[in-house]
């Protein structure tokens, strides 16, 4: 805990120095689309506007599955990085627990393996790849809009990088002492906001699972649902665990709580028996209303 002044009045802020790190994953990748600006005038010709009514942006490698598979793989990535962080700040850090830490390490750095094996796979072929892409977009094609190889390979980064998360009293200025107070009392103010807005996500991902599995039980006809309407739930209560850097025992109490109740709950057995359904679905909407995150 670290105590600092806000104004006239003291406050006391958890430390999560120990607890936690901050994080920032960069991933660039080239759109491979380019405006063509004689095409929206055509368009806009064949159309009678009397103004540019709209931009034709065309993708250079249409139907490309090498170039389409960094496209989705890079938004995996992001998905995961977002799902096993909590968010910090509006600059792109984000906060993750220590116990989190070697998990997402081992997952983040074989995903950065990965996505360097699909571009260099991509580049290998490029030169190709711009002749069928030739053949593929007919009088749309103009060689001017594909970059030398080595200007394109450049396009594409993906980098992690770690920083400790600073102490909300904690500022190594030369300034004098007004000018400290003042940056110590602001940055304790961001801090506190930072980690509110942390701490509220485990909630609010927790709340989105029950509220999911509540909808999917109503009823007493056999609803269609995946596996992953219970999982979800059981994996968000481990990121309970995980992501109470504050040691909040509302949230431990939580988690406890909706383990008991999905306990030996399975996908199956929700399907088949009705009763089991309905008696889940009063557990899940008893804890949606005790916990009001």
């Amino acid at each position: 805990m670290t105590t600092v002044n806000l104004g006239s009045q003291q406050t006391t802020v958890p430390s999560i120095s120990s607890s936690a790190m901050l994080v920032e994953l960069n991933i660039s990748v080239w759109t491979g689309r380019k405006f063509d600006k004689g095409v929206s005038k055509e368009i806009d010709q064949q159309k009678h506007t009397t103004t540019r009514a709209g931009n034709y942006s065309k993708k250079l490698f249409a139907d490309e599955p090498m170039f389409d598979a960094i496209q989705k793989f890079a938004g995996n990535a992001r998905t995961y990085h977002y799902h096993a962080t909590m968010p910090w700040s509006d600059s792109g850090l984000r906060l993750l627990t220590t116990p989190m830490y070697f998990d997402y390490n081992k997952e983040i750095t074989g995903m950065q393996a990965e996505y360097d094996k699909l571009v260099d796979a991509f580049m290998s072929s490029y030169d190709k790849s711009v002749i069928q892409a030739q053949m593929k977009l007919g009088t749309l094609f103009d060689p001017n809009d594909y970059p030398d190889a080595q200007v394109v390979r450049n396009k594409y980064r993906f980098s992690v990088r770690y920083s400790p998360v600073p102490e909300a009293g904690d500022w190594r200025v030369d300034v004098n002492n007004d000018a400290l107070a003042l940056l110590q009392e602001n940055y304790a103010q961001s801090y506190k906001a930072n980690l509110e807005q942390a701490m509220r996500e485990p909630w609010e991902r927790m709340h989105e699972a029950l509220q999911r599995m509540s909808e999917k039980l109503s009823g007493n006809s056999k609803q269609i649902f995946r596996d992953t309407l219970v999982t979800n739930v059981v994996e968000m209560c481990d990121l309970l665990e995980k992501f109470n850097i504050t040691g909040d025992p509302t949230m431990k109490r939580a988690k406890v709580k909706i383990e008991s109740a999905l306990m030996g709950i399975t996908p199956d057995a929700l399907r088949e028996d009705d009763h089991l359904r309905l008696d889940v679905k009063s557990k899940v909407d008893g804890l949606l209303k005790e916990f009001q995150w």
